[in-house]
């Protein structure tokens, strides 16, 4: 056959090897693309995931973001309208104190009355929610008092029963009772045994962080097989005189508790126990905090994904609290 003349629907040789070479690159790019085990490619992650270090490709959430939380005193208060604060403020979140031993000792009490019943109802119409607080100042916990064997699993279980509650807090001030840190752990396994319910610890913060018994008690209550989700810390925040201080000071005592709540968690790395903290400073008077603190503590919180950021005591002026509100909320 002639040099220049070639059989029909054949390509020129140059053409013809430039098209091998191409057909092989793109093979070798695909390969590579491709898994070790031949399957193709899994798709790319929702923004949210994060990258698994086992070989099976397991998707996770970040932590949410930080949430402002609205205490409300049922002794201070006891007609606050839930639903009429969220449509004014946007905040959606509510903590609900206190309930305390009554009767014999084994009947959960509020210390304000009447009992904030219907009105959480029309706030999770709204699509808010409110956590219900064990213990705390206006009486006796149930804890110490409810000493029946299964009794004190019971009283938990009414209340969290006839409020629907899906998140409950204990407000612990019993850390040097052994006995009833015990019996509170092993009522709050056996309700999480039963129901998704997210447990908090409310604890007040000291300028080295938690106190020794505190620690130990975190450490004794997740040993007897509950599961403290969130830490939340009361931080006395004092006068406002010298702010960048009393701020810097707040923020060392949790960093010093942060490392304590990772012990007592069993966590690995200190690192990961922030968004197991809550902060909430109490006001001794409304002037205590002001616009600056609210954007600093809302940063604070917000840079360290903190769980929620409260407030407690007196109330600040409103337009301080919106700061927070429109941040966190």
């Amino acid at each position: 056959m002639p040099r220049h003349t070639r059989e029909p629907g054949l390509l020129p040789r140059p053409l013809a090897i430039l098209g091998a070479l191409a057909l092989v690159a793109g093979t070798g790019t695909a390969i590579r693309l491709l898994p070790a085990d031949g399957r193709p490619a899994p798709a790319a992650p929702p923004p949210l995931a994060r990258p698994s270090p086992s070989l099976s490709p397991v998707v996770s959430e970040e932590p949410p973001p930080t949430a402002y939380v609205t205490f409300v005193d049922s002794a201070r208060e006891p007609a606050f309208d839930l639903p009429a604060r969220y449509r004014r403020t946007g905040v959606r979140r509510y903590a609900l104190g206190h309930l305390v031993a009554g009767g014999d000792g084994c009947v959960p009490a509020w210390t304000g009355s009447p009992a904030p019943g219907e009105p959480i109802g029309r706030l999770r119409a709204l699509g808010g929610d409110a956590v219900l607080v064990f213990g705390g100042r206006g009486g006796r916990a149930l804890a110490t008092t409810c000493t029946r064997p299964g009794e004190l699993a019971t009283a938990y279980r009414r209340i969290v029963g006839a409020y629907g509650a899906t998140a409950v807090d204990f407000e612990v001030r019993d850390s040097a009772d052994r006995t009833a840190v015990l019996r509170r752990a092993r009522a709050i396994h056996a309700l999480q045994q039963e129901r998704d319910l997210r447990v908090s610890f409310t604890l007040p913060l000291r300028p080295g962080g938690l106190s020794p018994a505190d620690a130990a008690m975190l450490r004794t209550t997740r040993r007897a097989g509950a599961d403290i989700e969130t830490v939340n810390l009361l931080a006395a925040l004092g006068p406002r005189t010298a702010h960048r201080s009393r701020l810097g000071r707040v923020a060392t005592a949790v960093r010093a508790a942060r490392a304590q709540v990772a012990r007592a968690q069993g966590l690995d790395d200190p690192e990961e126990a922030w968004e197991r903290i809550a902060l909430t400073p109490v006001l001794a008077g409304g002037s205590d905090l002001g616009a600056s603190d609210a954007r600093t503590l809302a940063a604070y919180a917000t840079r360290h994904r903190l769980a929620w950021l409260s407030l407690r005591g007196a109330d600040p002026p409103q337009g301080v609290s919106r700061i927070l509100w429109r941040a966190l909320s």
